[in-house]
């Protein structure tokens, strides 16, 4: 049975990540920092529970008094916003959860990792491109991606794999919210809304949050022990 952690674990990509992994039937932990959420994902499955911030070094050490066979670094977010009115506490924020927070991860994962291990990035389609609306989320994916690249080539001689998955618009209460901001700024209906975006993806729809685990599980398993260092997008064709 393998030892699974997945963070950012209390709602959308985490909680179905995470309760694909205990389905499998491994042992998995979950962190964030709404406990009353990794509860209700854990309902129904054996997962241990436990509050953290991925920004924060003593709580993200806590986490790993025994070692891990997989992590999923899935914390994240950010606010939209361009650059001209981007608030330097913006900016930190964004920076700090998704880049800093899958640094300190990582870090501490490896400590006590070994060969068959599996280090995933939950990155984004912003980690391979630019957006005008999204500066800081998208410097902050473009450097978890080049985290993952530099772990990849630091780890492979020890027979564990570091990747990243990249989501386009997920299925998710985020997603929800970004309909929600378009159909009010621009005074559309939803459906109108949610056309404008998930307009980049070719395939003109939202991705199923199972559609995303499928990649997470199969970067996870023996049949990806020679994908080291790559990026792999869900997003219908958008990159």
């Amino acid at each position: 049975m393998r030892r699974v952690l997945v963070t950012g674990g209390g709602s959308g990509i985490g909680r179905a990540v995470a309760r694909a992994f205990a389905a499998a039937g491994d042992h998995v932990t979950i962190t964030g920092r709404r406990l009353e959420a990794l509860q209700e994902t854990a309902q129904g499955f054996d997962m241990d529970c436990h509050s953290a911030d991925v920004t924060d070094e003593a709580q993200v050490q806590a986490l790993f008094d025994t070692p891990y066979d997989v992590v999923i670094a899935n914390a994240g977010g950010g606010v939209a916003g361009k650059l001209r009115g981007l608030t330097l506490e913006n900016w930190n924020a964004t920076l700090a959860v998704n880049m800093t927070g899958t640094f300190l991860i990582f870090r501490e994962a490896l400590h006590g990792m070994t060969a068959g291990g599996r280090l995933i990035a939950m990155a984004s389609t912003a980690s391979l491109k630019g957006g005008a609306a999204i500066p800081a989320y998208a410097a902050a994916k473009h450097g978890v991606l080049g985290l993952v690249r530099s772990v990849a080539l630091d780890v492979a001689s020890k027979g564990i794999t570091c990747n990243a998955v990249c989501p386009g618009f997920v299925e998710t209460d985020l997603a929800e919210a970004a309909i929600s901001a378009v159909s009010k700024r621009f005074d559309l209906d939803r459906d109108a809304a949610l056309a404008q975006v998930v307009s980049d993806n070719p395939m003109g729809r939202l991705i199923a949050p199972d559609e995303v685990v499928a990649a997470v599980m199969f970067l996870a398993s023996p049949y990806a022990s020679m994908v080291n260092g790559h990026a792999l997008s869900v997003s219908g064709g958008e990159i």
